[in-house]
């Protein structure tokens, strides 16, 4: 996801959210659910479905909330975002938007669903502690057609390949939720305990594979694809996600415009650490 002030091909704005209620899915997945703070009922967000993603920013231990510069910092938001001091500036982590909704009351929400470790990092630990009222800040979609929304199979795509780990969960289901009725689908997913095999909702055809410890080259090797015109999307560790993509293009012959493909983290490197490096 980009910084606002590398943003002039999509319109994306910062949104002010406050905590409405959390929850775990799994033994290692947690769902916050977020709502508008102050002034901001998010009617203005306007997510993409699919692998929607945004911006979360959140607030340092011991603040009430994210440290940011002014929104309308126009043209150096991102400069100014990175010169406030390091300890002070808000943690900025790229999230799927899990589903965007609205409440019986009227209210307009989104959730967000988290991979906890016990190694995690700042966003990990915070999800784990996350309460009503919290604040935290996003820089999102303003119209539902945009740039952060990464899967679109290709003209003549006649069936669906996933592969995604835990931490591309939440936009594999997405993704599912989204497909139209019938549509042929193949669907390996990765996690780390079997409390974390959630329900899944599709019209899709699809057959689902949950992974536990099993390689995921092996695993989608041995599996048959379907159609003869297939649109990959692989997502989760950077490692992973390149030799599959390497298996596909490379042994299955899929023409690499049809592969979309997208490393959410890599082992033993954090999101600050891949950022500082890209």
């Amino acid at each position: 996801m980009t910084a606002p002030a590398e943003t002039a091909t999509a319109p994306f704005r910062l949104f002010d959210l406050r905590v409405v209620r959390a929850r775990r899915l799994g033994r290692s997945l947690a769902r916050v659910t977020f709502g508008g703070f102050g002034d901001e009922d998010l009617s203005s967000f306007a997510a993409g479905g699919r692998d929607q993603s945004l911006s979360l920013f959140l607030p340092r231990p011991g603040q009430d909330a994210p440290v940011l510069p002014a929104a309308d910092d126009a043209g150096g938001w991102w400069g100014a975002y990175r010169a406030l001091p390091e300890d002070v500036r808000a943690v900025m982590r790229s999230y799927t938007v899990r589903a965007q909704r609205r409440e019986p009351d009227g209210s307009h929400v989104l959730d967000i669903d988290f991979a906890l470790h016990d190694d995690g990092g700042p966003a990990c630990r915070w999800a784990g502690s996350a309460r009503t009222g919290d604040r935290v800040a996003v820089f999102g979609p303003a119209v539902a057609d945009n740039t952060a929304v990464r899967f679109r199979p290709p003209v003549g795509t006649d069936s669906v390949v996933i592969w995604a780990d835990e931490t591309a969960l939440p936009a594999a289901a997405a993704i599912l939720e989204w497909l139209p009725v019938g549509t042929p689908a193949r669907v390996f997913l990765s996690v780390p305990h079997d409390e974390d095999r959630l329900p899944l909702a599709t019209e899709a055809a699809a057959e689902v594979t949950w992974l536990r410890g099993e390689s995921a080259l092996d695993s989608v090797r041995a599996g048959v694809l379907p159609g003869s015109c297939p649109y990959v999307w692989i997502a989760g560790e950077a490692g992973q996600v390149r030799a599959l993509r390497r298996h596909f293009v490379g042994e299955r012959g899929v023409e690499r415009g049809r592969v979309t493909f997208v490393g959410y983290w890599r082992r033993g490197r954090t999101e600050d650490e891949l950022r500082a490096a890209a």
